[in-house]
């Protein structure tokens, strides 16, 4: 059924009211997507720069078929693992999937974990203009010098900015240089002064937290049910297939440890042990981040009942 949006959405940029489950890894934001998309005709829009890749299934923890058939999802393997992927451009497809979504007379859901992506499409991104000539100059640097030499530059340019991204993050560490040179200004002054006040879309941001003791025994659990389901063989396969082992997705949790393993540079249970060790501690960096947004609505994630009626009570705010 098309829903109207009251003029109270008319200082958005879009005028589509859109709902965002939020958290750490584990928490169980799919299911609580899957359960509002039932309850409110909706579809689910992915935002986590792991699962939007093809050919990583169980190391990215793509939702189930059984939740597959309970909700439509988007952005979910649409890319090559050779494709670079970043917010501005996850900004573009979702914004084209949302509309989709939502002219179908359909309800927009947001589920994920990579905040910058959520952030990039509800308040967009700052400007920097033609990056192109810039851009080719420090991809021949980057082939003729490596990387540790442009992330050492980028520590005495714009050290806040270095200081959040990691030495083998090859795209955003180009990317914060690029900037710089493009604009004379570094990466971390450009977004203080963007701030992301811009408001895009009408938003409510619910968030799903669990005791940390809880969580993190989730999460080495998770860990052996997808060694158990196959996810050594699933990075054997790719292997395999001639991809390369420093592409960006298999440089993510799980997937860099079972490559250290098949390379021979460390046994399988230590691999294992620091692939549970590195999920807690990025679960952790992603509670921080989401923690530090005033915005969000926190929830447990069996509050099911309670996060509907939040969600209910946000959209009559924009609808007649």
């Amino acid at each position: 059924m098309k829903r109207c949006v009251k003029n109270s959405a008319a200082s958005y940029e879009k005028s589509i009211p859109l709902i965002a489950i939020v958290g750490p890894t584990g928490v169980g934001k799919t299911e609580v997507a899957c359960f509002l998309a039932e309850k409110l005709d909706g579809e689910v829009v992915n935002f986590d720069s792991i699962q939007v890749y093809k050919h990583l299934q169980i190391g990215a923890a793509k939702p189930s078929p059984e939740e597959l058939s309970r909700a439509p999802h988007h952005l979910l393997g649409i890319l090559e693992l050779e494709e670079e992927f970043n917010a501005a451009k996850f900004v573009e497809v979702a914004d084209k999937a949302i509309a989709d979504i939502y002219k179908r007379g359909k309800q927009p859901l947001l589920a994920g974990g990579t905040g910058l992506y959520l952030k990039a499409l509800l308040h967009g991104l700052f400007e920097v203009g033609d990056v192109s000539e810039v851009r080719q100059k420090l991809k021949k640097r980057f082939e003729k010098e490596g990387l540790f030499p442009l992330y050492r530059e980028l520590e005495k340019i714009d050290p806040e900015s270095a200081q959040k991204i990691s030495p083998q993050d090859r795209v955003r560490i180009l990317r914060a240089l690029e900037v710089y040179f493009s604009t004379g200004k570094t990466f971390s002054e450009l977004a203080k002064e963007h701030a992301f006040r811009k408001r895009r879309y009408p938003y409510l941001k619910i968030g799903l937290f669990l005791p940390r003791e809880e969580l993190y025994q989730r999460l080495n659990a998770r860990v052996e049910k997808m060694l158990q389901a196959g996810f050594l063989e699933e990075v054997k396969s790719l292997l395999a297939k001639g991809y390369s082992p420093e592409l960006k997705p298999l440089r993510s949790i799980g997937y860099r440890h079972m490559i250290s393993y098949l390379r021979g540079e460390i046994p399988f249970a230590e691999a294992v042990r620091l692939m549970k060790r590195d999920t807690r501690r990025y679960a952790k960096r992603q509670l921080s981040w989401f923690r530090k947004d005033p915005e969000v609505k926190w929830f447990k994630p069996h509050e099911k009942e309670k996060i509907l009626e939040e969600a209910q009570k946000f959209l009559d705010t924009y609808r007649f």
